[in-house]
């Protein structure tokens, strides 16, 4: 088994597709752990502000596997692949860990980890102690060094205001 750490955004009918992005999880990985509920602006381009979740699990599928069955429930739930990069999204569910593998083309570690904070808080929470493969300080220190250097906003809840 792999372990596995999912970001999941989305700044349209925001709640309910969060909602329906874990049931889905749900059934395709195991030992699901999910972080607390980040709200944060839109980066990029003028939108809703985004609800993120951070979630660990476990696999046996391999890394285009996972890949693939994140793409699937994406499509499932509505994600129109012909938006550019940076536009409003129904549902975004990103492959942010997977293990400790290094690996550019699958961009594992997601880039992303050290550029957005509504990666890398969700990413801390559940991971504080870990180490990120490549730079070596854990998800903790990493989240530190973002907060003293960076201008963001983010908002943290409990995940129960999800399901309200």
């Amino acid at each position: 088994m792999s372990d596995v750490h999912i970001n999941i955004g989305s700044n349209e009918d925001r709640a309910l597709k969060l909602t329906l992005a874990l049931k889905a999880l749900e059934q395709e990985f195991s030992n699901i752990v999910i972080s607390s509920l980040y709200e944060s602006p839109a980066e990029g381009f003028e939108g809703n502000d985004f609800y993120n979740i951070g979630i660990n699990a476990s696999t046996d599928k391999s890394t285009h596997e996972t890949r693939a069955a994140l793409k699937k429930i994406e499509d499932d739930l509505g994600r129109d692949r012909n938006l550019t990069k940076f536009s409003a999204r129904m549902i975004d569910l990103d492959l942010v860990l997977y293990d400790d593998v290094i690996e550019t083309s699958l961009n594992l570690p997601r880039a992303d980890i050290l550029k957005y904070g509504y990666v890398l808080a969700p990413l801390a929470e559940l991971n504080a102690s870990k180490r990120h493969p490549i730079e070596g300080q854990t998800y903790q220190e990493l989240w530190r060094e973002f907060q003293s250097s960076r201008d963001f906003v983010l908002s943290q809840y409990n995940i129960d205001k999800l399901f309200k």
